[in-house]
């Protein structure tokens, strides 16, 4: 199922990071395996990146939840896509960002994210450190809906699901997360931008409508004058504040679901 490729290493956050290969559904997939230093059990969380790929301020993202006490994957879901990067996201946006992680977005999709978590689930069991069956997933941007997505598709493994400034969360396509709300038993929290075209207000309120349909738990929340992609700390749009208030609401999140 999975193979360690290197010794766990104390990285520059503090956490324990180890990197490792599990077999997802079309190929070999790397992962980055974070969890706090020391001997001890840890509830797991499940990372969804962005478009923008493996690189170290998604590290840095994954160690700040694994500081917190958990065993946190960061999975590289453009394993289909080949190599490339790692990306800064500040120089790939100051040309044609489309045309350099277009292709990379084409590889996968929420549906494809979610049947991938299968072996992301299948590598936490086999670990002695993990606490628990019960796992929370977290994406940014891209990784918002295969975050939502990966809930319904494993309802009884995912306790809580949060979403941070993730788009298309309601649109006509099949692969649309709002399409499998009816299915996730998980805690839900979704945090919005205000200044977000692949988010607005009307599918804000399409999605909320779903969550309250489907008697989903949930939290739905819009930050003022934030834009897509604020939580991340190598993005341009990169805001302190209403990137603490995020991980506030996601570790309290986390508290209540997971323990």
């Amino acid at each position: 199922m999975s193979n360690s490729n290197q010794a766990a290493t104390v990285n520059a956050y503090g956490v324990s990071q180890t990197q490792t290969t599990v077999q997802a559904k079309d190929g070999p997939a790397n992962v980055w395996v974070l969890h706090p230093q020391g001997e001890g059990s840890w509830p797991g969380v499940i990372f969804y990146m962005d478009a923008f790929g493996i690189r170290p301020g998604m590290i840095e993202m994954a160690s700040h939840i694994a500081s917190q006490g958990y065993v946190v994957l960061l999975a590289d879901l453009f394993y289909r896509f080949g190599a490339y990067g790692p990306l800064d996201p500040k120089e790939v946006l100051k040309g044609d960002f489309r045309a350099t992680v277009g292709p990379m977005m084409a590889s996968t999709d929420n549906h494809k994210a979610a049947e991938d978590t299968a072996a992301l689930l299948a590598y936490l069991d086999s670990r002695t450190d993990v606490k628990g069956s019960k796992v929370g997933t977290v994406g940014f941007c891209m990784g918002g809906g295969m975050a939502l997505t990966a809930a319904a598709y494993y309802p009884d493994r995912v306790a809580a699901a949060a979403s941070f400034h993730g788009g298309n969360l309601a649109t006509d396509q099949p692969t649309s997360p709002h399409l499998q709300v009816p299915k996730i038993k998980a805690e839900v929290l979704v945090a919005g931008a205000d200044q977000d075209h692949s988010y607005p207000p009307e599918m804000a309120e399409r999605f909320e409508a779903t969550l309250n349909d489907a008697g989903v738990k949930h939290k739905s929340e819009i930050y003022e004058g934030k834009l897509h992609g604020w939580m991340k700390p190598d993005m341009p749009v990169f805001d302190a504040p209403g990137a603490e208030r995020g991980w506030k609401e996601l570790f309290a999140l986390y508290a209540r679901t997971l323990g």
